[in-house]
């Protein structure tokens, strides 16, 4: 073929992707509604039909995906992304992300390629009748009335991956890839034995510390008015564009990007816990601002979705912690505490504010974990979710596959582990295995919350050297650290796998070290160790 013809060629099937994906998107987009009002307004006897609705869209848009003309196009422009240049692609920049692109369909085939539309169709019918009965498994606390379609959606997990193209040494490594590119279960094990081995005695000592904290005033009640008023304040303040953005309440607090100008967070307010709802949104808001303030150029070329879900924890978990929870942004919101929850902080000062936010105290509920013991809570699901995939080990010390009984036995293995590492045990399923929603759609997500806390140590150090980061903090210039953000975590993160990312924001290669020299040092000052 002359390299006019292979050129044009190239020019045709980069355009009819681009054409397929802009038809997906509106399907996705669809899809993406539906699950937004499912969690949020949705009647509970609506769910399951709207959620067979979704299965519908969601099909939809997946053959769209199995057109023989568009995987020979996705395939050519991967072979050939190389003559991706700028005469092709109307600019280098241009040929830079459709070069992404065209690496990013490549891996979605080596995943999807051998699921078809009536297996991803299943799939998504499996994933929300999990959600259902999540949901009512959880309002009634008995994980019985869950586990038969935990136990659906882990032999959907393990046949996908078995039938992934590049397959990795576990089908638990295989699944996680999905989420973290380039990081295997050997990894993380190595990371999370370096966490215990350093923070179970740090643990021992907080515990034996006779500093006490107080916190009598975090159940007093807030009225839901009030609560909203406060999530309205911390999303301004940090910067979220509300003309591009919305929050609403759920069960399970999450962010979905419905499109480039749509970006929606949730939140839930309970009336005896006016911090829940502080930490949750802005947590929340980390993710939303990671997203609106992505490039542009992401949305055109169709990456908009390639960052991994440990670089978004790493930016949530940065404004919900190492932002939120530090002495200066606790100066900040203390005036307004005081304003909105006048009963909550009557007599209380902004010290007692501080160190209540930073109590460490082993609890039963991930999401209202403290700082300190929250990596015991991953922990805690990762060693589980890898033994629902890749089986247990059986009396001949060999691993076997998880059983019915098996599943059905999984609370008793939870309570057990809470026990071990945290000093507590869950009286009922619904503050024990049930308390996440996670499980509902596949395994191995949890693992990049702790490693997102791990990135955000990373570059929250290169950003203290290069500007007075606490005094930004302290005087709300959320400006200069969300435009550093910007310009050094959310720019590239779409094209970079983590372990390339993380080195370039940092000039480091990545390491738990940071992140654990920082818990040591607060909370020793905290607790005056």
């Amino acid at each position: 073929m002359s390299e006019k013809n292979s050129s044009s060629k190239l020019i045709s099937a980069l355009a009819l992707v681009k054409k397929t994906l802009s038809e997906v998107r509106l399907y996705n987009h669809a899809c993406a509604v539906l699950g937004f009002d499912q969690q949020t307004i949705c009647p509970k006897e609506g769910s399951e039909a709207q959620g067979e609705v979704d299965a519908f869209l969601s099909n939809k848009a997946f053959i769209l995906q199995k057109d023989p003309a568009y995987i020979e196009s996705c395939q050519y422009i991967y072979d050939h992304r190389d003559e991706l240049t700028a005469e092709i692609c109307g600019s280098e920049t241009d040929a830079e992300f459709d070069r992404c692109l065209a690496e990013s369909l490549h891996r979605d085939f080596a995943r999807e390629r051998n699921i078809t539309p009536e297996m991803q169709h299943e799939r998504s019918l499996i994933y929300n009748k999990a959600y259902v009965n999540w949901l009512k498994a959880k309002q009634s606390k008995d994980f019985g009335i869950f586990a038969p379609s935990l136990a659906d959606v882990r032999e959907v997990q393990i046949r996908e991956a078995n039938l992934h193209e590049e397959k990795k040494a576990t089908a638990y490594d295989t699944i996680f890839d999905g989420y973290e590119r380039e990081l295997s279960c050997e990894e993380l094990d190595d990371t999370f034995n370096e966490c215990k081995a350093r923070l179970v005695p740090l643990l021992k000592k907080i515990k034996a510390s006779k500093k006490k904290i107080r916190t009598d005033f975090l159940s007093r009640t807030v009225s839901d008015e009030a609560q909203k008023k406060m999530t309205r304040y911390l999303l301004e303040t940090m910067g979220f564009d509300f003309n591009r953005g919305a929050f609403a309440t759920t069960e399970h607090p999450f962010t979905t990007e419905l499109g480039k100008n749509d970006i929606r967070v949730t939140t839930h307010f309970y009336p005896d816990a006016f911090y829940s709802n502080i930490f949750s949104i802005i947590h929340e808001g980390g993710h939303a601002l990671f997203e609106q303030n992505q490039p542009a150029e992401n949305y055109s070329h169709f990456i908009e979705f390639n960052k991994t879900m440990g670089m978004h924890e790493s930016t949530s978990r940065f404004y919900e912690n190492r932002i939120g929870r530090s002495r200066e942004f606790i100066s900040l919101i203390y005036p307004k505490c005081c304003e909105l929850f006048p009963n909550v902080f009557e007599g209380v000062s902004e010290n007692e504010f501080y160190e209540s936010m930073n109590t460490v105290t082993p609890s039963l509920i991930r999401t209202e974990a403290d700082e300190f013991t929250y990596t015991f809570h991953i922990i805690i699901r990762y060693e589980i979710e890898r033994m629902i995939v890749n089986g247990r080990v059986g009396n001949s010390g060999k691993m076997e596959p998880m059983t019915a009984a098996d599943i059905a036995a999984l609370p008793k293995l939870w309570n057990e582990k809470y026990t071990e590492y945290l000093g507590v045990t869950p009286s009922h399923d619904a503050e024990g295995i049930l308390q996440d929603i996670h499980w509902t759609s596949g395994f191995g997500y949890f693992p990049t919350y702790a490693l997102g806390n791990m990135y955000n140590a990373m570059y929250y150090n290169k950003m203290a050297s290069e500007f007075d980061l606490k005094a930004a903090v302290r005087s709300s210039d959320f400006g200069t650290i969300n435009g550093w953000m910007k310009k050094n975590v959310w720019a590239r993160a779409d094209r970079e796998p983590p372990k390339t990312w993380i080195r370039n924001i940092t000039g480091r290669d990545f390491t738990p070290k940071d992140f654990l020299d920082y818990l040591e040092t607060k909370y020793s000052e905290i607790y005056e160790l």
